[in-house]
Protein backbone atom coordinates (compact mmCIF):
# COMPACT_ATOMS: atom_id res chain seq x y z
CA UNK A 1 0.00 0.00 0.00
CA UNK A 2 1.14 3.61 -0.69
CA UNK A 3 -0.52 7.05 0.45
CA UNK A 4 -0.25 10.44 -1.79
CA UNK A 5 0.42 13.80 -0.37
CA UNK A 6 -1.10 16.42 -1.99
CA UNK A 7 0.02 20.09 -1.95
CA UNK A 8 -3.01 21.65 -3.98
CA UNK A 9 -2.19 25.32 -4.94
CA UNK A 10 -3.74 28.01 -7.18
CA UNK A 11 -1.12 27.57 -9.77
CA UNK A 12 0.41 24.01 -9.10
CA UNK A 13 0.06 20.84 -6.94
CA UNK A 14 2.41 19.14 -5.30
CA UNK A 15 2.68 15.51 -5.50
CA UNK A 16 4.31 13.23 -2.85
CA UNK A 17 4.25 9.66 -2.57
CA UNK A 18 4.99 7.34 0.31
CA UNK A 19 7.21 3.70 0.05
CA UNK A 20 5.28 0.40 0.85
CA UNK A 21 6.13 0.40 4.33
CA UNK A 22 4.46 3.90 5.15
CA UNK A 23 7.32 5.34 6.35
CA UNK A 24 8.67 7.88 4.12
CA UNK A 25 7.39 10.88 1.77
CA UNK A 26 9.46 11.15 -1.68
CA UNK A 27 8.47 14.19 -3.83
CA UNK A 28 7.36 13.12 -7.31
CA UNK A 29 6.41 15.66 -8.93
CA UNK A 30 4.79 19.59 -9.35
CA UNK A 31 1.73 19.52 -11.46
CA UNK A 32 1.31 22.90 -13.42
CA UNK A 33 -2.83 23.70 -13.35
CA UNK A 34 -3.35 25.84 -16.60
CA UNK A 35 -6.43 28.10 -14.93
CA UNK A 36 -7.41 28.34 -10.90
CA UNK A 37 -11.22 27.38 -12.11
CA UNK A 38 -10.19 24.16 -14.24
CA UNK A 39 -8.91 21.07 -12.84
CA UNK A 40 -9.57 18.44 -15.52
CA UNK A 41 -6.23 18.01 -16.58
CA UNK A 42 -4.74 17.91 -13.01
CA UNK A 43 -7.07 15.36 -11.82
CA UNK A 44 -6.01 13.34 -14.92
CA UNK A 45 -2.21 13.76 -14.15
CA UNK A 46 -3.26 12.64 -10.46
CA UNK A 47 -5.02 9.72 -11.40
CA UNK A 48 -2.22 8.51 -13.63
CA UNK A 49 0.27 8.65 -10.35
CA UNK A 50 -2.54 6.56 -8.39
CA UNK A 51 -2.43 3.75 -11.22
CA UNK A 52 1.58 4.30 -10.94
CA UNK A 53 2.51 4.23 -7.55
CA UNK A 54 -0.64 1.54 -6.75
CA UNK A 55 -1.72 4.47 -4.60
CA UNK A 56 -4.58 3.17 -1.95
CA UNK A 57 -5.02 6.73 -0.16
CA UNK A 58 -4.54 10.21 -0.71
CA UNK A 59 -3.54 12.88 2.29
CA UNK A 60 -4.21 16.45 0.87
CA UNK A 61 -3.27 19.19 2.51
CA UNK A 62 -5.57 21.93 4.68
CA UNK A 63 -4.27 25.50 4.50
CA UNK A 64 -5.55 26.51 7.66
CA UNK A 65 -5.26 30.04 8.79
CA UNK A 66 -2.43 30.50 11.80
CA UNK A 67 -6.10 31.07 13.97
CA UNK A 68 -7.31 28.19 13.09
CA UNK A 69 -10.32 29.97 10.90
CA UNK A 70 -10.70 28.29 7.19
CA UNK A 71 -10.81 30.95 4.60
CA UNK A 72 -11.22 30.80 0.85
CA UNK A 73 -8.68 28.42 0.12
CA UNK A 74 -10.00 25.71 2.31
CA UNK A 75 -12.87 26.28 0.30
CA UNK A 76 -11.57 25.23 -2.84
CA UNK A 77 -9.76 22.68 -1.28
CA UNK A 78 -12.82 20.82 -0.23
CA UNK A 79 -14.32 21.18 -3.69
CA UNK A 80 -10.82 19.51 -4.55
CA UNK A 81 -11.26 16.87 -2.44
CA UNK A 82 -14.74 15.53 -3.46
CA UNK A 83 -13.25 15.74 -7.16
CA UNK A 84 -10.45 13.42 -6.11
CA UNK A 85 -12.50 11.26 -4.01
CA UNK A 86 -15.60 11.01 -6.84
CA UNK A 87 -13.06 10.26 -9.64
CA UNK A 88 -10.58 8.39 -7.89
CA UNK A 89 -12.86 6.18 -5.75
CA UNK A 90 -9.96 6.81 -3.29
CA UNK A 91 -10.30 8.01 0.68
CA UNK A 92 -8.88 11.30 0.68
CA UNK A 93 -7.64 12.41 4.44
CA UNK A 94 -7.38 16.18 4.91
CA UNK A 95 -4.29 16.93 6.76
CA UNK A 96 -3.13 20.48 8.27
CA UNK A 97 -0.38 21.72 6.39
CA UNK A 98 0.29 25.50 8.28
CA UNK A 99 4.01 26.76 7.52
CA UNK A 100 4.69 23.68 5.50
CA UNK A 101 5.39 26.20 2.16
CA UNK A 102 7.59 28.07 4.85
CA UNK A 103 9.38 24.93 5.67
CA UNK A 104 9.83 23.73 2.16
CA UNK A 105 11.11 27.45 1.34
CA UNK A 106 13.36 27.37 4.58
CA UNK A 107 14.85 23.73 3.61
CA UNK A 108 15.41 24.44 -0.27
CA UNK A 109 17.38 27.85 0.99
CA UNK A 110 19.61 26.14 3.17
CA UNK A 111 20.36 23.45 0.77
CA UNK A 112 21.48 26.58 -1.49
CA UNK A 113 18.87 26.20 -4.34
CA UNK A 114 18.76 29.64 -5.79
CA UNK A 115 15.64 31.44 -5.94
CA UNK A 116 14.53 30.60 -9.62
CA UNK A 117 14.76 27.16 -8.45
CA UNK A 118 12.96 26.96 -5.54
CA UNK A 119 10.01 27.96 -7.45
CA UNK A 120 9.72 24.90 -9.40
CA UNK A 121 10.20 22.79 -6.30
CA UNK A 122 8.44 24.49 -3.25
CA UNK A 123 5.25 22.59 -3.99
CA UNK A 124 7.16 19.19 -4.55
CA UNK A 125 8.41 19.34 -0.74
CA UNK A 126 5.40 20.88 0.88
CA UNK A 127 3.70 18.00 -0.34
CA UNK A 128 6.58 15.65 0.86
CA UNK A 129 6.22 17.73 4.14
CA UNK A 130 2.28 17.16 4.67
CA UNK A 131 2.71 13.52 3.78
CA UNK A 132 5.56 12.64 6.56
CA UNK A 133 3.24 14.45 8.90
CA UNK A 134 0.37 12.05 8.15
CA UNK A 135 2.85 9.06 8.08
CA UNK A 136 4.89 10.28 11.52
CA UNK A 137 1.68 10.81 12.96
CA UNK A 138 -0.08 7.36 12.01
CA UNK A 139 3.19 5.54 13.51
CA UNK A 140 2.92 7.31 16.58
CA UNK A 141 -0.65 6.62 17.19
CA UNK A 142 0.31 3.08 16.25
CA UNK A 143 2.78 2.84 19.02
CA UNK A 144 0.67 4.57 21.50
CA UNK A 145 -2.32 1.92 20.91
CA UNK A 146 0.54 -0.94 21.34
CA UNK A 147 1.46 0.40 24.79
CA UNK A 148 -2.15 0.84 25.95
CA UNK A 149 -3.01 -2.85 25.11
CA UNK A 150 0.57 -4.16 27.06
Amino acid sequence: MRIMGLDFGSKTVGVAVSDAMLVTAQGVETIPRKSPGKLRQTLARVEELIVEYQVEQIVLGFPKNMNNTEGERCEKTLQFKEMLERRSGLPVVLWDERLTTVAAERTLMESGVSRERRKSYVDKIAAVLILQGYLDAQAFREEQDGMIES
